[in-house]
């Protein structure tokens, strides 16, 4: 069968011939329909993020993915269903405590691996098999967004974190400070923005679509190269929330300003190393003296997934569409992976 993998040292993924995974007692054979693409397939491909299974020369890309079940074996599913894999399975070592406690999301880098980024293949190949446990049903009349079950439900966790943070008393955000506008923060503007006052920063002129997105969404776009993100407090207003999914290493530190008093931000980007100067005091009096918070937050759970998949239902008309800006097919995938694109591509395998 046909997939698209990334070898080590490569620089560019490629179409690659591989054998059809034939699915063990408890697993299901999906045949892929669509599968996107974001930051993290771009690190793996320049090499620095994840890589390879164990003793294997090459890694099958994708880890946005929805498909259709065609052999369900023993696991209870039947032909037909269409399904959103999540994307975290047990190491060589085997199953430890978060996995058997439902929560493989929580778990540590080495306690786990992530399929299509880190030790094991991914989906973006015409079948693959999964365990049962880790697939979730995509209702088939949204089985053409499906693959955006996983970057929703990413955010779904991260909002879910930054409201238990703040649970010991009454916190309902009336705004919010996205930091980025790559696919990611474009999705988590549109599902802020019904209900909250929603500021977007970004480094792009304003011809940019992703700016007309932002704006068509009812959020305000801030160019971060006018407004830094410590003063969009000033310029505009303090926030109850900040998203950051730039993996900009001093906004974990520059988030914290613009908050409000017990406001929290929500941390998802993942920075290179990099040292700089902070005034260590004044951060550390803002944080306890404004009882604010920060949370950190990678991957996320069936529970999330579930979210995400009722939320492809509740987005404003249009949006998807115009959030989704490529979807190639298999003979040209490359038009999915372009570094420059800011919202969403996919490459498309099989149609229901």
């Amino acid at each position: 069968m046909k997939a698209i993998g990334i070898e080590p040292g490569a620089g560019a993924p490629r179409l690659l011939d591989v054998p059809r995974p034939e699915p063990e007692p408890g697993e299901a054979l999906v045949r892929t329909l669509r599968v996107g693409v974001d930051g993290t397939d771009h690190e793996v491909i320049a090499g620095a993020h994840g890589g390879a299974p164990a003793g294997g020369d090459y890694l099958i890309l994708g880890h946005e993915a929805v498909g259709v079940v065609v052999d369900p074996t023993t696991t209870g599913l039947e032909h037909g269903d269409v399904v959103a894999p999540t994307v975290r399975r047990p190491p060589p070592s085997g199953p430890n405590q978060y996995f058997e406690r439902g929560e493989a999301d929580m778990a540590p880098p080495e306690a786990t691996v992530e399929r299509g980024i880190d030790g094991a293949h991914g989906f973006m190949s015409e079948y693959f098999t999964s365990a049962a446990e880790y697939l979730v049903s995509v209702p088939e009349a949204r089985a053409e967004w499906g693959f955006l079950a996983e970057p929703i439900s990413v955010s779904e966790k991260a909002l879910e974190l930054a409201h238990a943070s703040r649970s010991s008393f009454a916190w309902e955000p009336g705004t919010a400070l996205v930091l980025g506008n790559g696919s990611l923060g474009l999705v988590t503007v549109a599902m802020l923005a019904p209900d909250t006052e929603v500021y977007c920063l970004g480094r792009c002129d304003r011809s940019d679509p992703s700016v007309d997105l932002i704006e068509s969404l009812g959020a305000t776009y801030v160019d971060s190269r006018e407004t830094p993100v410590g003063s969009v407090g000033e310029v505009h207003e303090p926030v109850d929330l900040v998203y950051e999914a730039t993996g900009h290493a001093r906004h974990a530190v520059e988030a914290v300003t613009p908050l409000a008093p017990g406001g929290v931000a929500a941390l998802l980007g993942v920075p290179e190393d990099w040292e700089f100067t902070v005034d260590g005091g004044a951060f550390h009096r803002d944080l306890v003296m404004n009882n604010k918070a920060i949370v950190g937050s990678v991957n996320s759970g069936p529970s999330h997934f579930g979210a995400a998949i009722d939320r492809l239902g509740r987005f404003p008309d249009g949006f998807l569409e115009d959030y989704v800006t490529e979807v190639a097919p298999l003979d040209r995938f490359e038009a999915a992976f372009d570094p420059d694109a800011r919202s969403k591509t996919a490459v498309e395998f099989d149609t229901l």
